[in-house]
């Protein structure tokens, strides 16, 4: 019965592949790239259901439809603030809808909390958390310098063509009487910032809408180099953390084991 769950497990991740690909090239996922994953997958997600509920009752499948309701709201809430964009909010969703538990045994065995969706995300941030080691790295190796936490979030890159990369712009850059001011923004300011939706200047904004952006990016040629936050889209872990949670289970409760000896 749990084996019916195969078809939606391939289904999204190729979906999430494809979709990956798409976010790193265009920064943008159209919502029909989730059509054929949808479509060939929610058949049998629907029969795992079907005979789940035939063979042991409603209260079988009752705690998966409660924790498909509330992942799936708070993965709204997450995009509805800005903490991620809105194609993660869906691809976890969809995730969520599509493949509830472990349709195999993963090679580090089944967690305690057998709901995949729940590893999905716990092995992305896994994941996500070395990004900024291997940023800090980059950036002590080429000799860039700012203060330290801005030594994990980003790097700089050349003001004139700031638009050739992908992220948000980590500096206030202003001129006064021919002479540039700079600050870096503020961790708590930007982290309100993204909240709010608004105030972060992206290197994709200003590619999309030049004309609006025609004085910031003056001013970012002006000062030579700027420091930007590093733009790997959060698909990326997400398809990471599925494909890991698939083959490997839980990487945090792995690392539990190991640690307490287990």
């Amino acid at each position: 019965m749990i084996s019916l769950l195969i078809i939606p497990v391939v289904a999204v991740g190729f979906t999430l592949l494809y979709a990956s690909v798409l976010d790193i090239r265009d920064r943008r996922v159209p919502f029909r790239t989730w059509y054929p994953m949808i479509i060939t997958g929610l058949p049998f997600t629907v029969l795992f259901y079907i005979l789940l509920i035939a063979e042991e009752g409603l209260w079988a499948a009752l705690p998966f439809l409660i924790l498909i309701i509330l992942f799936s709201l708070v993965f709204y809430l997450f995009a509805r603030f800005h903490l991620y964009g809105g194609a993660d909010a869906w691809a976890l969703i969809f995730i969520t809808v599509l493949v509830p538990t472990f349709p195999v045994i993963p090679i580090l065995g089944v967690p305690p909390f057998p709901f995949l969706p729940f590893t999905t995300l716990v092995n992305a941030v896994i994941i996500n958390l070395f990004t900024p080691i291997g940023i800090l790295i980059y950036n002590l190796r080429n000799g860039n310098r700012a203060p330290f936490p801005y030594l994990l979030l980003g790097f700089p890159v050349e003001g004139g063509r700031i638009i050739e990369s992908h992220g948000f712009v980590m500096e206030e850059i202003t001129e006064e009487e021919g002479a540039l001011n700079r600050r870096f923004v503020g961790i708590g300011e930007s982290l309100a910032d993204m909240v709010r939706g608004e105030g972060r200047v992206s290197t994709l904004d200003m590619r999309r809408r030049p004309d609006e952006y025609s004085r910031e990016r003056e001013l970012y040629e002006k000062a030579g180099r700027v420091w930007i936050s590093y733009g790997v889209p959060f698909i990326v872990p997400i398809t990471f953390g599925f494909v890991s949670a698939f083959v490997a289970g839980d990487l945090v409760f792995a690392l539990l084991q190991i640690v307490m000896g287990g």
